[in-house]
C-alpha cells in the first residue's frame, strides 16, 4: 500500500518490536471505543466517504460539480455584495471594533557578521499591533480620496510593487471602492519584466516600499517614461534626489492626509459594478515575458465564495499569517477570504516566519511563535524544506528517541489512513514538531504547485492537522479545487469548488481521453463565474487560452492532466508543456519525472530535460549542502562546495542514488536521467531561475544551463 511506502525505517529488536505492537494494539482496542463516540470521527470518516462531485450528465466529457452546487453555481459570498467594496463594507459594518490587520514592531536591527566574512542582518521584534476593521476602512478611505487628488481617475491603472504588508492590503482597499484597477507586480521580478509590466500598463503612479524603490526602481525608473507619481508605504527614504525631473515621491500618510482633508462633498464616487476590473495581475509564469491577468470584481468574489466554503467553522476565532507574496493569486485571495469573515491576519515574512529564519536573532521569537496562527497557507517548497528540516533533526537523536519517534509516526499513518485521530501520540510526541509553526495550525492550504504524497503526510502527521491541497490558477482568479478537511488521501487536488465545474478534454498527442477507464482522463478545462476576463493587451493568447460554449459559458483551458476518480475528486497527472517526445518516439513527462526525486534527502531542487533530438533524459539538481557533504566525505572525495558539484565522480554518485529511487518509484528506464549537472547554488526567484511560488522556469532553466546540455548530450544539442 501506499501508506506502507512513505513509512519510516526503524533498527528496533524484532522481539521487541513484537511486544510494542501488542501493547499498541490493547491501548487501540481499549481506547477506540470512547474515542469513537466522543470525537465526532464516525461523521468525518462517512464524509471522507461520499461522492464529492458529479457530472451534470452522462456524456464523456461531462462537466463535473461539486455536490454542494450540482443544479447552481454559487458566486456571491453575501446578499447584495457582488463588488469588492460592498463586501468590505459589509465585513466593516459587522465586525467594527474587532481586530484585523497586525504587524510586528522592530525593537532592534543589528549586522551579524558570519565565520565567512558575509554579514546577515538579523532584527529582534516585539508583539504584534492591530488594526481594526473601522481603522482600515477609514485609512482606506483617506487613501483613495488622496489618491484621486493626485489625478487618478476611476477606470484607470495604478501600480503596486510592495512586499506582503498591511499596507498592500490597505492600497488595495482603496483601489477597489475608488474603482482604480490595480496593477499587480511581483516584488522578486526582474528588471526587465518589471519595466515592461509598468509600460504596458501606462501607469502613472506606483506604490512601492522604501527598500524597493532604493533597490529595484531606482535603476528602472528612467525606462518608464509615464511615471509621475511614487507613493513610498513606510515612511520618506533618505536619499532620492536621483529619480528624473516630473517624478514626485510621496509617503503614504502625506496621500491619506490629503485624502482626508479633500473636499469631495458633492462629487459622487464612481463606484465599482461586478464586471469592473479589480486586479491586472501580472504571472511571472514558467514561460516567456509576464502577462497581465485581468480578473474583474466578481471573477474574485465567486473564487473566494468557492474557497471559504471548504473552511469548517471560519469565523472571528481564526487567526491567519500572511507571508506570502500578496501579488500572488493563492495569497491575495486567501486574505480576502478571511477579511470577508471576521479572521485577523498578522503579516510575516518568509525571512522572519519561525525562530530558525534567516533574520531572526537567535533567542528571540518568530512570527509564528508569537501570533499562534490557526490558518496558514504555504506552497509545497516551504512544506518541503519544513520536511527535510525536521527529518534531518529525527536523524541527529538518539537511537531511543529517533525510533519512539519513527514507531509514534508510523503508527499515526496508519490510523490517518483509516480515518482515525491519535490524541495521545499528538500530545505526547508530535508537540513539539507542532510547536515549529506555533502550535495552534487546524488547517493547512496548499497551492501553486504539487505537493508530494510524503511530504503531505508528514505535515498531517507531524503539525496534527488537514492538509487543504488546492488547485487553481491566476486564470482562474486561484479557484479550481479544494480537498475538504475530512479527505486524507494524498496525490489528490479535491472536488471542484462550487464556484466553478470542471471538465476534460481529449487530448491525443498525450494519449488521453475523457472515455479512459477505470478513470476519465484529459486537459482540464474550468467554467464559472470565478474564470478571468483575459490577458491585458494580448487578444491572441486570450482567445487561446480562453472559449465561451454555446450556453455562454466561459471555459479556461489549463495546459495541466488531470483525472476525476470514483469519489469526484481531481488527480493532476501531467502537463501539456512538460511532455517531450524522444528521438525512438516515447513521451516523457518531465514533471513526473521531477515528483519522483525531488522528496531525496539529497535533493534540494530538480530540472529534468530531455530533447526531441536524443534518446534520454537528463538533469539539473541543486543538491543539499549536509548530504552532499557526507557523501563525498564517504566516497573519500575531498574538496570545495564548488569542487564537489564540479566532480564527475561526484556527479556519477548522484546518479546511482537518483537512479535508485527512480526504480523504487516505478519511473520507466528511459525516464530516468542519464547525465546530470550539480549546482552549487540554489534556485531562488531573485535568480530568475523559478518563479515566486518556487515553480521551475525551464525557459530560463534551459538558456542558463545551455552549455551543460551541450556537454551532456556531445555537442550536437537542437
Amino acid at each position: 500500500s501506499q501508506a506502507a511506502k512513505m513509512k519510516l525505517k526503524h533498527n528496533i529488536n524484532p522481539v521487541l518490536l513484537q511486544f510494542i505492537n501488542f501493547i499498541v494494539l490493547v491501548y487501540s482496542l481499549v481506547t477506540y471505543i470512547p474515542w469513537y463516540i466522543l470525537s465526532g470521527s464516525k461523521q468525518a470518516i462517512a464524509k471522507a466517504k461520499q461522492v464529492k462531485a458529479r457530472p451534470v450528465n452522462n456524456k464523456p466529457g461531462g462537466a463535473y460539480r461539486s455536490v454542494n452546487s450540482l443544479h447552481c453555481l454559487a458566486s456571491v459570498l453575501y446578499p447584495g455584495c457582488d463588488t469588492l467594496d460592498k463586501v468590505f463594507k459589509y465585513a466593516k459594518t459587522k465586525y467594527k471594533d474587532k481586530k484585523l490587520l497586525g504587524t510586528r514592531e522592530i525593537l532592534k536591527e543589528e549586522d551579524e557578521i558570519q565565520p565567512s566574512g558575509k554579514v546577515f542582518k538579523k532584527v529582534i521584534l516585539g508583539k504584534y499591533t492591530w488594526l481594526s476593521y473601522e481603522d482600515v476602512y477609514i485609512k482606506a478611505v483617506n487613501f483613495g480620496n488622496g489618491l484621486a487628488v493626485l489625478g487618478q481617475q476611476p477606470k484607470t491603472n495604478i501600480a503596486i510593487f510592495c512586499e506582503t504588508r498591511a499596507e498592500w492590503m490597505i492600497a488595495a482597499q482603496a483601489c477597489f471602492m475608488c474603482n482604480y484597477q490595480l496593477v499587480t507586480l511581483y516584488a522578486t521580478l526582474g528588471g526587465p519584466a518589471i519595466v515592461h509590466g509598468l509600460n504596458e500598463t501606462e501607469v502613472t503612479t506606483i506604490i512601492t516600499s522604501k527598500e524597493l524603490m532604493q533597490t529595484k526602481l531606482k535603476e528602472i525608473v528612467s525606462q518608464v517614461p509615464l511615471l509621475r507619481h511614487i507613493i513610498t508605504v513606510d515612511g520618506k527614504p533618505t536619499t532620492w534626489s536621483e529619480f528624473p525631473k516630473g517624478v514626485i515621491v510621496h509617503t503614504m500618510a502625506s496621500v491619506q492626509a490629503m485624502g482626508a482633508k479633500a473636499d469631495i462633498g458633492n462629487k459622487q464616487p464612481c463606484r465599482p459594478v461586478p464586471s469592473d476590473i479589480a486586479v491586472i495581475m501580472y504571472t511571472s509564469g514558467s514561460t516567456g515575458i509576464p502577462k497581465g491577468v485581468m480578473i474583474s470584481h466578481c471573477n474574485i468574489i465567486a473564487g473566494i465564495t468557492g474557497m471559504a466554503e471548504r473552511i469548517p467553522n471560519l469565523g472571528e476565532k481564526d487567526i491567519y499569517i500572511g507571508y506570502l507574496p500578496l501579488a500572488h493569486v493563492l495569497e491575495l485571495s486567501a486574505e480576502l477570504v478571511c477579511l470577508s469573515h471576521g479572521c485577523r491576519i498578522g503579516y510575516s515574512s518568509p525571512q522572519t516566519l519561525a525562530d530558525q529564519s534567516s533574520k531572526i536573532k537567535k533567542g528571540s521569537k518568530g512570527d509564528v511563535t508569537t501570533l499562534k496562527p490557526t490558518l496558514m497557507a504555504a506552497v509545497p517548497e516551504i512544506m518541503d524544506r519544513i520536511y527535510k528540516n525536521v527529518m534531518n533533526k529525527v536523524n541527529e537523536m538518539t537511537s531511543f528517541q529517533r525510533n519512539l519517534f519513527i514507531l509514534a509516526y508510523n503508527y499515526k499513518m496508519e490510523q490517518i489512513s483509516k480515518g482515525y485521530t491519535t490524541p495521545l501520540c499528538d500530545s505526547l510526541i508530535f508537540r513539539k514538531v507542532r510547536m515549529l509553526l506555533g502550535g495552534k495550525i487546524r488547517i493547512l492550504l496548499c497551492g501553486g504547485a504539487p505537493l508530494s504524497a510524503a511530504t503531505q503526510r508528514f505535515m498531517n502527521i507531524c503539525f496534527c492537522c488537514p492538509v487543504g491541497q488546492g488547485y487553481g490558477l491566476t486564470e482562474s482568479a486561484g479557484a479550481g479545487t479544494v480537498a475538504e478537511v475530512w479527505d486524507y488521501t494524498t496525490g489528490r487536488v479535491g472536488a471542484p469548488l462550487v464556484c466553478c465545474e470542471i471538465k476534460l478534454m481529449n487530448w491525443e498527442e498525450g494519449g488521453y481521453y475523457n472515455t479512459d477507464k477505470p478513470y476519465p482522463r484529459g486537459e482540464i478545462l474550468i467554467g464559472g463565474q470565478n474564470v478571468t476576463v483575459g490577458y491585458y493587451k494580448n487578444e491572441a493568447r486570450t482567445r487561446k487560452d480562453f472559449t465561451v460554449d454555446e450556453n455562454g459559458q466561459r471555459w479556461l483551458h489549463t495546459g495541466d492532466i488531470g483525472e476525476f476518480q470514483h469519489d469526484g475528486c481531481l488527480k493532476i497527472i501531467d502537463r501539456k508543456k512538460d511532455l517531450v517526445k524522444l528521438q525512438a518516439g516515447e513521451y516523457v513527462s518531465l514533471g513526473k519525472v521531477e515528483a519522483a526525486l525531488k522528496n531525496l534527502p539529497l535533493v534540494d531542487n530538480i530540472c529534468a530535460y530531455a530533447s526531441s533530438f536524443h534518446s534520454y533524459v537528463i538533469g539539473f539538481v541543486v543538491p543539499n549542502q549536509k548530504e552532499l557533504a557526507e557523501l563525498a566525505r564517504k566516497k573519500g572525495f575531498k574538496g570545495t562546495w564548488e569542487e564537489i558539484c564540479n566532480s564527475p565522480e561526484m556527479e556519477k554518485e548522484v546518479l546511482k542514488v537518483l537512479a535508485e529511487a527512480a526504480m523504487a518509484a516505478n519511473l520507466e528506464k528511459f525516464e530516468i536521467p542519464v547525465k546530470i549537472r550539480l549546482s552549487p547554488d540554489p534556485w531562488t526567484p531573485e535568480t530568475g531561475l523559478v518563479t515566486d511560488a518556487f515553480k521551475l522556469k525551464r525557459k530560463e532553466l534551459t538558456a542558463f544551463y545551455q552549455t551543460d546540455i551541450e556537454r551532456m548530450y556531445g555537442k550536437n544539442v537542437k
